[in-house]
């Protein structure tokens, strides 16, 4: 089973991913840091991606989600899967593919945005994001509302997983 954290920036895309990976036992692998560095100082500069920007970046997490089922090991990704065309190639063919769609009001958002430090991401283009979303439904997601603790958001995933401890192989 691959899990794939989502949302805009601001959600906890990485925290979450990291404590449902030590939950589960298996290997964390934040998509952020597959981003190209033409991709990581557009950000920064506050210079939204295209698609075309973000084509390398999801063919590159598909890759990573790819070898870990060749080795048939689960594990935990995040990446913001803004729209549902890039929800599809992240996906591929596997319906064994699971999004944790991260949601969250602007305001929450824009409020853990000016709290985070040493990111390159610029909190500016948080509406540039939420502008881009394409909102999955609850038959292509889990969607967990960010105001609960991580506590309670791990215990939802796997509770909507249908997963008690861990499940990992590998």
């Amino acid at each position: 089973m691959i899990v794939i954290a989502m949302g805009v920036c601001g959600t906890g895309k990485s925290l979450i991913g990291e404590l449902l990976s030590a939950r589960l036992a298996c290997e964390f692998l934040d998509g952020d840091t597959l981003h190209s560095a033409a991709n990581k100082s557009k950000m920064s500069q506050g210079i939204p991606l295209t698609d075309e920007d973000r084509l390398p970046w999801l063919q590159a997490i598909r890759q990573a989600i790819e070898a870990k089922q060749k080795m048939g090991q689960t594990a935990v990704f995040t990446c913001s899967s803004l729209k549902r065309m890039y929800r599809d190639i992240l996906r591929g063919d596997d319906q064994n593919v699971q999004f944790i769609y991260l949601k969250g009001s602007f305001e929450l958002l824009q409020q853990r945005l000016a709290e985070r430090a040493g990111h390159f991401f610029d909190p500016s283009l948080l509406q540039t994001q939420l502008d881009t979303l394409e909102e999955p439904d609850v038959n292509e997601a889990i969607i967990v509302d960010i105001t609960l603790t991580p506590k309670q958001i791990i215990e939802q995933i796997t509770q909507k997983l249908g997963i008690s401890n861990s499940v990992c192989r590998g």
